[in-house]
């Protein structure tokens, strides 16, 4: 019997999420920070996802604000940033959809999702892409709900996702990012979703749809990792072979330390070339990385 090659790490990726970067609380100064610290990295990351909720935010709040933000995300990035970067549109991404607050009436060119596909240099809300043997899938989970949102795929999306992974060979591993985690544990402990005597999770909290996304995968067995942020609170799920990982929040509680037991901080994931994975959750404040949690 030959024996196995051996196996190979092919790429490595610094998962970075829930920046919410403002010109208060020092926020510029913590986002590059961390972008510091990933950059000293040995070995450096291949590659930086941005997971979204990248400003402090643009959904209630008017042109002027949105533009002092832009022009400090893009400015730090261009700045602070070597690597090259994959986004993900997160709620706090998209402009206006609260009209009560924002002042937007929705005919704005750039309302909405748009301002996040400029704000990225984005072509497309969703996308995949290929790297060192492994596809990868960027997902957008947001959408409209009254004045606020829900988490889930649109038909069009789902559709798209369903194609993708018929059509990717089933010996190439799979990972998906998306901002709002498709299957969370930490969902449910974000705010008091016990009080009424039984769990409730908001469909803003977690997809809606999880239950058909995780059928879809279950056909599928190549999709091997799922990457969120949102709640900024760090857990793993493994469930039918996927692991999804909730990789906390870069600004941890807002700027204000920590969120409930989670530090500001991001993953870090090791891919390698027989679909198998490494992961860990890195803290940055102190200038270097501190690895917290392994996966």
């Amino acid at each position: 019997m030959m024996a196995r090659p051996p196996r190979k790490r092919v790429l490595r990726v610094a998962h970075l999420t829930d920046i919410h970067v403002q010109p208060e609380k020092d926020a510029a100064k913590g986002m590059s920070r961390c972008l510091q610290v990933v950059h000293q990295l040995k070995p450096r990351p291949d590659l930086i996802f941005n997971g979204g909720d990248s400003v402090m935010d643009v959904f209630s709040q008017g042109r002027e604000r949105a533009r002092t933000l832009k022009q400090l995300w893009q400015s730090i990035l261009r700045d602070h940033c070597e690597i090259p970067v994959i986004h993900c549109i997160g709620n706090h991404d998209v402009w206006g959809w609260d009209r009560a607050r924002s002042g937007c009436t929705g005919n704005e060119p750039d309302y909405g999702k748009r301002w996040a596909m400029e704000l990225f240099e984005l072509e497309q809300r969703y996308y995949a892409f290929d790297r060192a043997g492994w596809r990868f899938m960027v997902l957008d989970s947001t959408f409209p709900h009254g004045n606020g949102y829900k988490a889930r795929l649109d038909e069009e999306q789902f559709e798209w996702l369903q194609t993708e992974l018929t059509r990717t060979p089933a010996s190439t591993p799979v990972c998906i990012l998306s901002h709002i985690p498709i299957l969370s544990a930490s969902a449910y402990l974000d705010g008091n979703n016990e009080k009424t005597g039984d769990w409730v999770v908001p469909g803003a909290w977690m997809h809606i749809d999880a239950r058909r996304i995780i059928e879809l995968f279950w056909k599928h067995r190549n999709v091997k990792l799922c990457l969120s942020g949102h709640i900024h609170l760090y857990d793993r799920v493994d469930y039918n072979g996927v692991t999804y990982l909730c990789n906390g929040a870069v600004c941890g509680a807002w700027w204000n330390g920590d969120y409930q037991q989670t530090p500001p901080g991001f993953g870090l994931i090791d891919l390698y070339s027989d679909g198998t994975f490494e992961s860990q959750y890195l803290t940055y404040l102190s200038g270097s990385a501190q690895p917290l949690w392994k996966g």
